[in-house]
């Protein structure tokens, strides 16, 4: 388990690169790109960044290619707004979290259990 240190560290970093990519992603896709998670090695020299995209398969794809096309800028900007020893090198991931957790719901919405008399 990350020290508190450590997720402050991920939550600061989660949420500027959440604002830095309304302006810098965002206008490139058609797409809902979500930063939900950060994981920043001890060493400050490296995060995992969980983003998660409401779209298309195609809009998926084409935000990944975007978001690597802007990575450079992206941690040029976070070291402008989060002062650390290091910046990290990010490193993106697609989380599908919350469409699989969608995904599950549409399943028990549509079992037809019996209703509980109570």
């Amino acid at each position: 388990m990350p020290s508190n240190r450590m997720l402050r560290v991920n939550e600061l970093i989660r949420r500027e690169l959440g604002m830095l990519c309304e302006s810098l992603v965002r206008p490139r896709t058609s797409a809902l790109v979500t930063i939900v998670s950060v994981d920043t090695s001890s060493d400050l020299r490296h995060a995992v960044v969980g983003v998660s995209v409401f779209g298309s398969e195609e809009q998926k794809r084409e935000v990944m290619v975007v978001m690597l096309d802007c990575r450079r800028q992206l941690q040029r900007e976070l070291a402008k707004r989060v002062i650390l020893k290091y910046t990290p090198v990010l490193r993106f991931t697609l989380d599908e979290t919350a469409e699989q957790a969608d995904h599950v719901l549409s399943i028990l919405k549509n079992l037809e259990l019996p209703e509980e008399d109570e």
